[in-house]
């Protein structure tokens, strides 16, 4: 898949079939996807869908392309550090270590030369409840924030921009009302990731909530 000058490659193109399968490009424009000889097949980018195409009358199925009337801005090179949170999430349970294995202590026998007691240090930290208990909150934020951080990377505004179009305060107000559950962002697929964005965006344009079973609190449940 390629813009208007057939030079460069574009991402996160979806791809659709007539008997109801789909795909997205990926970074080099390439993509698969199971036909069957009665289908045809059509891309969409950008909620702009091209016309559809019979399997039959393309002459090589197994490396289609077309070029889209889409123009690529070339910038000068600017080299950057990428941000990867994966490896911010290891960095910081790295950093973190003590309160991400963090388990509430318990009494455990202990076998020495004298026989079979128990740990005294253990005995201690149980009864040390506030302690405990700061521990246990801290690993419980440290685990949340790396459940956003995980949504956030995913259902990021370059990827709900390029989907939808939208822009400013309608751009802050879908990502706000429409962010998916860490549970549904983990566990979906790349497609039907974009699919839901794309649902969720039909809905914000008329002024429909959320999908009820994709509510967070009910993913929770």
């Amino acid at each position: 898949m390629y813009d208007s000058s057939r030079n460069y490659a574009i991402e996160l193109v979806t791809v659709l079939s007539t008997s109801g399968k789909g795909t997205i490009t990926n970074a080099d424009g390439h993509y698969e996807i199971d036909v069957k000889e009665t289908d045809s097949i059509w891309f969409s980018y950008l909620n702009k869908p091209t016309m559809k195409f019979p399997v039959l009358k393309i002459l090589n199925p197994f490396a289609f392309d077309i070029s889209l009337q889409v123009n690529v801005t070339i910038l000068k090179e600017v080299k950057i550090r990428q941000r990867n949170y994966k490896q911010d999430s290891l960095q910081n349970r790295e950093d973190y270590a003590k309160a991400f294995n963090y388990r509430k202590p318990t009494l455990k026998p202990s076998v020495s030369g004298l026989g079979v007691g128990f740990d005294l240090n253990e005995i201690i930290n149980m009864f040390r409840f506030k302690r405990n208990r700061s521990m246990l909150s801290f690993q419980k934020r440290l685990l949340a924030q790396e459940q956003e951080k995980s949504v956030d990377h995913r259902f990021s505004k370059a990827l709900v921009r390029r989907l939808t179009a939208l822009t400013g305060n309608e751009l802050d107000s879908f990502m706000l009302v429409f962010r998916p559950s860490y549970q549904f962002t983990l566990l979906t697929s790349d497609y039907d990731f974009q699919q839901y964005i794309k649902i969720a965006f039909e809905r914000f344009k008329n002024g429909l909530p959320p999908v009820p079973f994709l509510n967070q609190e009910e993913e929770e449940q």
